[in-house]
């Protein structure tokens, strides 16, 4: 059981790896997307530097140290004092003394820093101004120039102004990074999806008859459509956030570095110790217990497309047995499970928010209590606390990545479960290619079980090339599974089928398919065109040709004699819904005509027929069949008296075989069918 679940987790982790690699062609676009986002990072980073010089330039008296603040009142104590000392001061000269103490016509440090600062960056970047003493010249669009100190001790507002603008232009850089971000991985996203879809619809349409036959064709739907909406929903909005969050986190942390290392304050980094991994932990623990619980939501939304699939295929066997209501019942209680699942996967995903909030909130508060008990200045605290602020929407934003990346994850676990699936009908690396049909297609003893259970066993018999061998027998007999070894929709089990003498799996598939055309007992028409479901598999075909094989096959006459109004343009509907079986039949004929192929499988392609539109088909299926080498199932022994062959087979075995007389002539088991089918008749 330990080793199972290792596997599981393994798997799991590919899982991420895998959807990487789909994002290799598109490297390009997502490395300027990655830099974009580091851009983010970096503009972000300097505009949390200048906001304590924001500060700075409004308040410079509030830049200093804690310390510093602290000590001012004893000091200036001692200075009056000292001042006050001198014998034989008059009133007035105290007063200014105490005047020169308190407001010392010196050079405030802060202004200074700030003007030497903007002179060696005028210097470095060689930028169109220069300072001189405690005046700025600008020289550049229009000469003019400023003290750098107002008559009241301020500084300047055109100094003020410089640095909102350089604060501006770091912001206006930020929100451009991240436009760029969002659309150059957004778009990475919607590839990489949208070659999951293909890979997926390639991988099933490739997949064997087998798997068809054991899958339920509802849960492929979901699969195809639900399981890779959920990654698109997440990957490609989600990977822009992935992208940029952990940069600007970086980037607020890396403020806050250089905040505490200036202000020789390390109180926030202690907290912020403590409280990120408490941000963290909620993340980790939902996250793991929302992929689980979206697995199996993901599961419970395929039982619903099941249903509603089943339900409206059969629709008509709905409405004559009158079982709406059970249906609905039905259908009301897959659904009400699948959103028990929803709803709780909502409830742990909307739990990472306001979880991350407490802790972000409360220690932010812990600090700003310990900082007034401290007496830090308006300066420090913006400078500490505003990283901290701007650090919690990306933090926010990579909660909402992480869930909604478990959530893609729960999905593409089961996507790729689907895609390591093959049963695909192998091929030969040296297979070969069938280019002509020139003698006889031979079963040689051959097998066939399904789910262990033999469907034929020991079937041997030879068609040679231009015959017709017809096959009868009982409803499970096997003679559809005849037809279908000798296309290879599936492989014997035991024995042979070979076509000119070599083994029909020594073919190229594609090659042995283009010999072989089909018509079915239940014609499939795909929604589209009379016209172009004529032509399914032969693209290139003109439209004379498709009007040609409707002449042979029959069909013709109806689709132009007004019944359908647009003729040929037609829109058959589901599953050729506006048509009737005669039609649809003879429509499937016209299919096989136009391919023209050399050897011709006809299963019982006339039992659903009235005995008019029966002539019209066999009319056709004759016409068809000339010059071919033709296996039909037959269920109304009327339709192969002809037949070169007839075989008949009893519990997957040959019981009988010769022409039609010759069968007669035995009285056994084909003279029994014979017999009953046309006292039926």
């Amino acid at each position: 059981m330990g080793r199972v679940s290792e596997n599981e987790r393994d798997f799991k982790a590919q899982s991420y790896f895998r959807l990487l690699r789909y994002a290799r062609p598109y490297w390009l676009r997502l490395t300027i997307g990655i830099l974009a986002g580091m851009t983010v990072g970096g503009s972000l980073f300097v505009s949390l530097l200048m906001i304590p010089q924001l500060v700075g330039v409004v308040d410079p008296a509030g830049a200093g140290s804690a310390v510093e603040t602290k000590a001012a009142p004893s000091r200036l104590t001692g200075e009056i004092l000292r001042a006050l000392e001198k014998p034989g001061l008059t009133e007035a000269e105290k007063a200014a003394a105490i005047e020169a103490v308190v407001n010392p016509q010196e050079e405030d440090p802060q202004l200074a820093k700030i003007l030497r600062q903007a002179q060696e960056t005028a210097e470095r970047y060689h930028l169109p101004y220069r300072v001189e003493g405690g005046e700025i010249q600008v020289y550049w669009p229009v000469n003019f120039s400023f003290e750098a100190v107002g008559a009241d001790g301020r500084v300047a507002w055109q100094i003020f102004a410089i640095y909102v603008l350089i604060f501006v232009l770091a912001w206006v850089v930020k929100n451009a990074a991240t436009y760029i971000n969002h659309y150059c991985t957004r778009w990475v996203g919607a590839k990489v999806v949208a070659d999951l879809r293909e890979e997926i619809f390639r991988k099933l349409v490739n997949q064997s008859m087998r798997f068809f036959g054991n899958m339920d064709v509802g849960h492929l739907i979901s699969r195809c459509t639900n399981d890779t909406s959920a990654i698109e929903n997440s990957v490609s909005n989600s990977i822009a956030d992935f992208t940029s969050a952990p940069i600007q986190i970086i980037a607020c942390f890396a403020a806050v570095l250089v905040a505490c290392q200036k202000y020789n304050s390390y109180s926030l980094m202690v907290i912020l110790l403590i409280g990120v991994p408490l941000v963290v932990l909620p993340i980790h623990i939902l996250g793991r217990r929302i992929r689980k619980v979206y697995k199996k939501s993901f599961a419970r939304i395929a039982e619903v497309f099941s249903r509603m699939h089943e339900v409206f295929t059969g629709i008509r066997v709905v409405k004559a047995y009158n079982t709406e209501a059970a249906e609905e019942e039905r259908f009301n209680h897959v659904n009400r499970l699948y959103l028990r699942q929803v709803i709780r996967a909502l409830r742990l995903q909307l739990l990472i928010s306001p979880s991350m909030e407490v802790v972000a909130v409360a220690a932010t508060l812990v600090f700003l209590v310990f900082s007034y008990s401290q007496g830090i200045s308006v300066t420090q605290l913006a400078a500490l606390l505003a990283p901290a602020f701007m650090a919690y929407q990306p933090i926010k934003d990579l909660s909402k990545v992480v869930a909604s990346l478990q959530r893609s994850m729960a999905a593409a676990d089961r996507y790729f479960n689907l895609i390591d699936t093959d049963t695909s009908l192998p091929e030969k690396p040296d297979a070969v290619e069938l280019t002509n049909f020139r003698d006889r297609i031979t079963l040689d003893k051959a097998e066939f079980s399904y789910d262990e259970r033999k469907i034929i066993d020991g079937v041997s018999f030879e068609i040679p090339k231009g015959h017709m061998v017809a096959v009868v027998g009982e409803t499970g007999s096997g003679k559809t599974t005849i037809a279908n070894l000798i296309a290879r929709f599936y492989d014997v089990t035991g024995g042979a089928v070979r076509i000119d003498g070599i083994d029909v799996r020594d073919y190229q598939l594609s090659s042995l398919r283009k010999m072989i055309g089909v018509v079915n007992q239940d014609a499939i028409l795909f929604n589209d065109t009379i016209a172009n479901n004529i032509a399914y598999g032969c693209p290139s075909a003109t439209r004379e040709e498709i009007i040609e094989a409707a002449k042979l096959a029959n069909a013709h006459e109806f689709i132009v004699d007004g019944r359908h109004a647009q003729g040929y343009d037609t829109e058959v509907g589901e599953k050729g819904f506006k048509l009737s079986g005669g039609e649809k039949q003879r429509v499937a004929i016209a299919r096989a005509i136009l391919r023209n192929p050399p050897i011709l499988i006809l299963d019982e392609a006339t039992s659903a027929l009235d005995t008019v539109t029966e002539k019209l088909v066999q009319e056709a299926l004759n016409r068809v069949m000339a010059n071919r080498t033709v296996f039909a199932i037959a269920h109304r022994l009327s339709t192969i008296r002809n037949a070169n062959c007839i075989i008949v087979l009893k519990n997957g075995k040959v019981a009988e075989a010769g022409t039609h007389a010759e069968l007669l002539a035995k009285n056994g088991l084909y003279r029994r069918l014979h017999d009953t089918q046309f006292k039926m008749d």
